[in-house]
């Protein structure tokens, strides 16, 4: 009996003429995330890409992976027979009952794609039940809340039968590529791994620009950050992580600038030297973890300071609307958490002035950030930043 993953996915779907390049850009993902050499064959009809693993291939393993590939909505290992009703009702039978012992109630769902077969939906739903009910004991129907759900999909060349045991849903979104790359500002904490997920999650490619500060920052910080982008990387796949020395550009800041603007001067001076990183390595956008009104640095008035020094790309900030519970939420979802909150800070919160403005304007940092040399810092960033290739975790 042949074996397949089946991979649905959803907003595909809907780009017309344009879909065919999003599939084979999925596909493109899907073979690169799980490995070439563990893919005997991989096709895609009518909405589904089917997989037919290599023999010697751990298909939880692959199952898992997939679950982390954006573009997908729905994964199952099924089971492939003959467009047969007696095969379904024997072989089909046979194999998702496998999966199914210890379980208590269950229905069938069937799908017929193939008008032509000669039972319809309701019938295979209502034979395959029956042939299930003669195999396990006990065993009861229950429609409404089911413990198991069996499907059975009847295709143009082949008929599919699996539990939703053997399923799992997809991470969504579109596939990794299909928006464009940017970069993420990515620091030590809870939001910006999110908002990385969040971005990438819409199909767009990822750089990191993580902002060092030694020796007020240890080098166990430069490593959270790289655990929580090798995280980020199990759902985007590789990027590159620039690591820019920033100690000397925050201390010129805090000597020379009034207290209460030294957060916002700095978060100027990052954007500046971000942006000039993402445009050597052909992003077109920065990404940020800011939430509105979260901090001083993230009211509307701030915000309107930091941006005013981007000068050639936008800035996306995914979570600009959300709460911090909201935010942790999918932090644990996505296993960055733990992680984030390991106590050891980051070049932002080092220097934290005690009473920092809410309500600054331009004129006035303006003025304060005249008082250094930024031009000169900003290029001094930039041109000692190292780089680190980030690897998915194993």
């Amino acid at each position: 009996m042949k074996e397949v993953i089946l991979v649905k996915y959803g907003e595909i779907i809907l780009k017309g003429l344009n879909r065919s390049k999003f599939e084979d850009l999925l596909i493109r993902n899907i073979k690169k995330v799980v490995g070439r050499e563990n893919i005997l064959s991989v096709r895609k009809a009518q909405a589904v890409i089917y997989i037919e693993p290599a023999p010697c291939c751990d298909t939880d393993t692959m199952m898992e992976k997939l679950s982390k590939v954006f573009g997908i909505v729905f994964i199952a290992k099924a089971g492939v027979f003959a467009k047969d009703m007696d095969t379904i009702l024997t072989d089909g039978a046979d194999y998702v009952c496998e999966s199914m012992y210890g379980a208590k109630s269950f229905k069938v769902e069937a799908k017929r794609s193939d008008k032509k077969f000669p039972f319809n939906s309701p019938e295979i739903s209502r034979e395959m039940g029956g042939a299930i009910l003669s195999r396990i004991h006990p065993l009861k129907v229950d429609v409404l809340n089911p413990e198991v759900t069996v499907r059975v999909e009847i295709r143009d060349n082949e008929a599919y039968v699996y539990a939703d045991s053997a399923s799992s849903k997809g991470a969504g979104g579109m596939p990794t590529g299909s928006s464009g790359k940017a970069t993420i500002l990515l620091s030590g904490g809870i939001d910006s791994p999110v908002a990385a997920w969040m971005i990438a999650k819409r199909g767009v490619e990822l750089d990191a620009v993580h902002f060092f500060s030694p020796p007020y920052t240890s080098e166990r910080a430069k490593e959270k950050v790289i655990e929580l982008a090798k995280k980020v990387a199990e759902y985007t796949g590789r990027f590159n992580l620039y690591i820019v020395p920033f100690t000397e550009q925050q201390l010129a800041i805090r000597d020379n600038c009034p207290e209460d603007h030294l957060t916002l001067i700095m978060r100027r001076m990052m954007m500046m030297a971000a942006e000039r990183i993402a445009l050597k390595n052909n992003s077109l956008a920065l990404i940020t973890g800011e939430s509105l009104g979260q901090v001083a640095s993230q009211t509307i008035h701030a915000l309107g300071v930091t941006n005013e020094v981007m000068t050639t790309i936008p800035v996306f900030r995914p979570l600009i609307g959300m709460d911090k519970d909201e935010i942790v939420t999918i932090a644990r979802k996505i296993d960055t958490f733990e992680t984030s909150i390991l106590p050891y800070e980051d070049c932002c919160t080092v220097f934290t002035p005690r009473h920092p403005t809410t309500k600054p304007t331009l004129e006035k940092i303006m003025e304060s950030q005249n008082k250094i040399d930024m031009e000169y810092w900003v290029n001094k960033a930039v041109e000692e930043t190292d780089w680190v290739l980030i690897e998915p975790n194993s």
